[in-house]
């Protein structure tokens, strides 16, 4: 689910540069999950859109594609006005992010 390659690259094997940017993640991304509930809710479609947007990258670094592709389909989802299953795909995102937290969060603690 998580692969923390990219990021192993990027941060040429560093753990503190490794572990900044799973922290910047541990601490934005569930703000960012929160954000897109309450767009749901309010049926802010624009905003779901950018939400899902901001969240795309953080998700690629840490090597979370299945987060990332849920995320582009939110996103498509919503410029192309394809809002019927956009609940069902937003549940699935935080159900992987939930489990990626959980991976990442032991990552931070073990090392």
């Amino acid at each position: 689910m998580v692969d923390l390659s990219f990021l192993e690259k990027f941060t040429k094997g560093n753990p503190s540069k490794m572990r900044r940017y799973i922290a910047i993640y541990l601490n934005t991304a569930p703000d960012s999950f929160e954000k897109m509930k309450q767009n749901i809710t309010d049926k802010a479609w624009t905003d779901l859109a950018i939400n899902a947007h901001s969240l795309k990258p953080q998700a690629e670094f840490l090597g979370i594609s299945e987060l990332k592709e849920l995320l582009i389909e939110i996103e498509n989802g919503v410029k192309s006005e394809q809002l019927e299953g956009i609940e069902t795909l937003f549940t699935k995102a935080k159900s992987i992010h939930d489990e990626s937290e959980v991976f990442l969060q032991d990552y931070m603690d073990n090392g």
